[in-house]
């Protein structure tokens, strides 16, 4: 009997890995493929061209801030300078206990004004709208209101926006000058689809070099826990998304750079401000509506390009909140729309997607942990040798190794945003060290997280992300 338990929980664990390992390889091969063709059909293609199009969707570019005083001139300089037509820019100060506000109103000299709007989605009550007295910022719009926490400040932009799309965006974030239009571009030039949403690929801004508003000099980051998350972003956006884009089954556009069609936002009721993963609940629920109620062709695209660039958590502690509550907003989104699972009605999304978000997001570092315990009973019990041990290790790392050389291969052959061969050999040593110190970690910021989530009664809060600030290097005035 207890040697057919444990041939029971091998095959469990066996197939397991082989059907993890076989999705990675699948999407990984995909977006190679995905990515080769933007590459070919973009090549050539000069954005800037797009601004003399004669029907241009509007933007409104919506930006929540929290106690951002360190960076916040600097990201609404970097916002001012986009290269679009018609666009506006609306700051949502959430609150802030900081200078935030003080510190916009005296850079940008605004004024408070009486500026009508319909409240179409609930929020927090707006305590004044203010704009400023210089022509240069005629676009910018700055929203003070009661703190209600990030969906909330987007549903107030939402509420004040009166364009045909809404950029939401992390106000510490920088975008490059033609992201938008990047981004706009699916909503224009896909005659067979309804476009409700467009993504773009985000990349760490720490260390790097920032003048007025503009990244001028990429830099691998110094920090050792923001060196992880370069290899995790470039494999997340490179070869993950890409492929789920392809298959028009993406159901997350990050929270810190996501294009969307504000009518259909609206439709479906704006921002859930009970989720802590707002980012992955809209994109979910507008899916959800267009199989319901619009029954149309629908697409949520993926720009592959290198669009924002974000500041990431530095210290172990801010990052174990921040993964703490991507697992909570994860496993919220997989419970309020449980009834998609398998379910043919959603296509694509709910035959491959949503269980894919299930099995290999949500329950994944649940079962490795598992499986290392089990790994560790069963040699110190001696059902399994320490050389079939170590096999298995060999061939996870392995792996590991080769998968995260692909999507660093990629970005140098693509993007060529990092540069020189300190960041290569850098890279690969963490690619290393990541398996025994990155990964595991993480692995403990989701079993906090769903433990939080199923037996914390206050397990809704976001956690505040402390911003060390840019490297700003003030512009060289020539005489």
């Amino acid at each position: 009997m207890e040697e057919y338990l444990i041939d029971i929980i091998n095959f469990f664990f066996l197939a397991f890995s082989i059907t993890l390992f076989g999705m990675y390889l699948f999407t990984a091969l995909l977006s190679i493929m995905e990515i080769n063709r933007y590459k070919n059909k973009n090549y050539n293609f000069y954005y800037r061209s797009m601004l003399a199009f004669p029907k241009l969707p509007s933007v409104s570019i919506i930006a929540p801030a929290y106690n951002e005083e360190k960076t916040i001139v600097e990201n609404i300089k970097c916002l001012l300078s986009v290269q679009y037509v018609e666009y506006d820019i609306i700051i949502v100060n959430d609150g802030s206990k900081d200078n935030t506000l003080a510190r916009i109103i005296e850079h940008f000299e605004l004024i408070k004004v009486n500026k009508a709007y319909t409240k179409h989605i609930e929020c927090a009550e707006i305590r004044g709208i203010y704009q400023s007295k210089n022509k240069a910022y005629s676009n910018l719009i700055v929203v003070d209101k009661e703190n209600g926490g990030k969906s909330d400040a987007l549903n107030a932009g939402i509420n004040i926006s009166q364009k045909d799309l809404f950029l939401a965006i992390d106000v510490d974030c920088i975008i490059e000058p033609d992201a938008i239009l990047k981004m706009v571009k699916p909503f224009v030039d896909d005659s067979k689809h309804i476009v409700i949403a467009s993504g773009g690929v985000i990349r760490i801004a720490n260390s790097c070099e920032v003048t007025d508003g503009r990244i001028t000099k990429v830099n691998y980051p110094d920090n050792f826990w923001a060196k992880f998350q370069v290899l995790e972003y470039c494999r997340a956006f490179t070869l993950g998304r890409m492929a789920w884009s392809k298959l028009n089954g993406l159901l997350i556009i990050s929270g810190a750079f996501g294009l969307f069609d504000r009518r259909r936002v609206l439709k479906v009721g704006g921002y859930d401000t009970s989720s802590v993963g707002e980012d992955l609940e809209l994109v979910v629920r507008l899916r959800k509506y267009m199989h319901e109620v619009e029954k149309k062709k629908y697409k949520v695209a993926f720009i592959p390009d290198p669009l924002c660039w974000t500041e990431v958590p530095e210290t172990y502690k801010v990052l174990s909140k921040q993964r703490n509550r991507w697992t909570r907003g994860a496993i919220d989104t997989i419970k309020k729309h449980r009834n998609m699972f398998f379910n043919k009605k959603y296509g694509i999304i709910g035959i491959a997607s949503y269980p894919y978000w299930v099995f290999y997001e949500w329950l994944t570092p649940i079962i490795e942990f598992f499986g290392i315990i089990f790994l560790l009973f069963f040699i110190i019990w001696g059902a399994i040798s320490w050389q079939i041990a170590m096999i298995v290790l060999l061939f996870v790392m392995t792996f590991s190794t080769l998968f995260s050389s692909i999507a660093l291969f990629i970005e140098a052959y693509t993007y060529q945003k990092y540069k020189g061969f300190s960041y290569l050999l850098q890279s690969f040593l963490f690619i290393f060290l990541e398996m025994f110190i990155y990964q595991p970690v993480n692995m403990l910021f989701s079993l906090s997280g769903n433990f939080d989530y199923f037996f914390r009664k206050n397990s809704k809060g976001w956690g505040n992300m402390t911003r060390k600030g840019f490297l700003v290097k003030e512009e060289e005035t020539i005489n």
